[in-house]
């Protein structure tokens, strides 16, 4: 039940979650007009038919992941990076703005980061962009480094101001940003979005204890995880690069693992995390706790609320489900109820019933099953004591004697109405189904056609 829904959920994006699409490219400067029309130049991979600059779009949806770059380096240290997630299926944003190393200036570059979260919609309806009609509007903001504190930053706004495109942090050894008196730490107090922190155990550039662990801690996400990759370095989540590499020299030790083993890593988690995030696949997201729970090669902290599993109840031959959530479907013996997609669902046949509850991030639990036997709840056919006629009934039924009173349900269990001192119902006004009597603790069946 639950592969089927998420198939329905992913068929959504219009590409397969292990399909390899070739890379194209272009440059474009954006100008943000609340800041006096800065100039954000920007490098933007995408998925496309055929690799190269300005190549069409792959046919699709693909969200978007907008990455800020480390202090003193390029976008060009992450091609290992873009050459992963572009051929799974979505859209790298670089913006390639404070880039020097005697001016930069992370608030800046955090107002860069969220400009572009928005801005990319905004390319994706451009008629003359390469992704024109292939943005999806569910976007991550990443970044390593510099990049990452300044992802905090913009996630900081973004989620203060109610956006709803961005849908999580990730955090690759994020730096404290505290110039121009802004904070990293102190922003993560105000990121709401599930959010994953990756982490070097060796990291001397940003030592964790410093920098990546206070953020995880005051990140006021549901669901946030920070995984350290036993004796990972800070620089490794990139390409070789010469400014990082030398800092890295002169300030880490106890490095272990090769940068191709850290990227392996690293992929590992982001891309299942991704996968789950931004494009609704649940299976990715257990896929994703089975790495932090049983990995060797890392150790985490985790703090998640994660959806309940719904029990079930039954009160005068109505189920109702334990759990609330923004969609239901109830199945008898395995296979679907048509229309019951209610909390509630009135059985009228013995078997076993289970609900599946689905919640805001898209994914279900399926309750345990319950059997139900119409003896044991009082619905009772009416070859019993009373006769309703015509039954089916198209409008006005007969009750074989004057009732005191009489409550109607629909077949989902909500109470329709309730008659006093009559011999008849009146069934005009409702649509065609299946509707419950209940007379003195017993029901008793009538259709409407």
């Amino acid at each position: 039940m639950k592969l089927i829904f998420q198939t329905l959920l992913f068929l959504g994006f219009n590409c397969a979650l292990f399909g390899q699409h070739a890379i194209g490219h272009y440059q474009v400067t954006f100008q943000d007009p609340d800041r006096g029309n800065r100039d954000i130049q920007t490098e933007i991979y995408y998925p496309a038919t055929t690799a190269g600059d300005n190549t069409p779009a792959a046919s699709g949806q693909f969200p978007v992941i907008v990455f800020g770059h480390g202090f003193v380096m390029a976008w060009d240290a992450y091609e290992n990076l873009w050459t992963e997630f572009v051929p799974r299926g979505y859209i790298m944003v670089f913006p390639r703005t404070e880039g020097n190393a005697f001016s930069t200036d992370h608030q800046e570059f955090g107002w860069d980061l969220q400009f572009l979260v928005t801005e990319l919609q905004n390319e994706g309806m451009n008629s003359s962009s390469p992704i024109n009609g292939v943005v999806h509007p569910n976007t991550a903001l990443m970044g390593h480094s510099m990049g990452g504190g300044a992802s905090f930053l913009a996630a900081d706004s973004l989620c203060t101001n109610g956006n709803t495109n961005l849908k999580t942090l990730v955090g690759l050894a994020p730096a404290e940003s505290t110039t121009n008196g802004v904070s990293s730490i102190l922003s993560a107090r105000e990121v709401t979005v599930p959010s994953v922190i990756l982490s070097g155990s060796s990291d001397g550039v940003t030592p964790p204890t410093d920098h990546h662990i206070p953020m995880y801690d005051s990140l006021a996400s549901d669901c946030k995880t920070f995984v350290s990759i036993t004796g990972g370095a800070h620089c490794y989540f990139a390409n070789s690069n010469f400014n990082c590499d030398f800092g890295e020299a002169t300030s880490s030790s106890g490095i272990s693992i090769s940068r191709a083993d850290q990227h392996s890593v690293t992929f590992d988690f982001v891309n299942n995390w991704l996968d789950y995030t931004l494009k609704d696949d649940c299976a990715a997201f257990q896929a994703f706790q089975d790495s932090v729970q049983m990995s060797p090669r890392i150790t985490s902290n985790q703090s998640c609320i994660t959806n309940p599993t719904s029990s079930i109840s039954e009160a005068n031959g109505v189920l109702t489900s334990s759990v609330s959530g923004l969609s239901y479907q109830w199945y008898l013996d395995g296979s679907v109820i048509s229309g019951a997609n209610s909390i509630s669902y009135t059985p009228s046949t013995a078997g076993d019933y289970t609900v599946e509850v689905t919640f805001a991030d898209g994914c279900p639990t399926t309750s345990a099953p319950y059997t139900f036997t119409p003896s044991s709840s009082g619905i009772q056919e009416n070859q019993h004591k009373l006769s309703f006629y015509p039954n089916p009934t198209k409008g006005l039924i007969q009750i074989g004697e004057t009732l005191e009173k009489v409550k109607i349900y629909n077949a989902q269990g909500m109470h329709i109405t309730t008659i006093y001192n009559s011999n008849q119902l009146d069934f005009s006004d409702y649509p065609a189904g299946i509707y419950l009597i209940l007379v003195e603790d017993m029901y008793y069946k009538v259709i409407k056609e």
